[in-house]
């Protein structure tokens, strides 16, 4: 289950990789002419959230909270997936 929780955090990683290296160059430029990008992000990576509060996270801080919060969606996710296995 360990191994699975350490896929979970990497996969978080690598989301919020991918949207860091996407919105660099050209952020508010994407943000305002695609909005359907921009809820796919805040929708993949939660801590975006905070951009609408107005609160600055950096792209190191935001990366390991999107890890951390992935992280803790795969624990819940395979812990109901044991109990469900065990069920049976």
């Amino acid at each position: 289950m360990k191994r699975r929780i350490i896929m979970w955090a990497a996969a978080g990683f690598l989301v919020a990789v991918f949207w860091a290296i996407y919105f660099f160059p050209t952020a508010a430029n994407i943000i305002a002419n695609h909005p359907g990008i921009w809820s796919l992000a805040c929708f993949t990576c939660p801590v975006l959230f905070a951009s609408h509060l107005g609160i600055g996270v950096p792209i190191s801080w935001a990366v390991l909270a999107n890890a951390a919060t992935y992280a803790l969606l795969g624990l819940a996710v395979e812990t109901f997936r044991k109990q469900a296995h065990q069920t049976r």
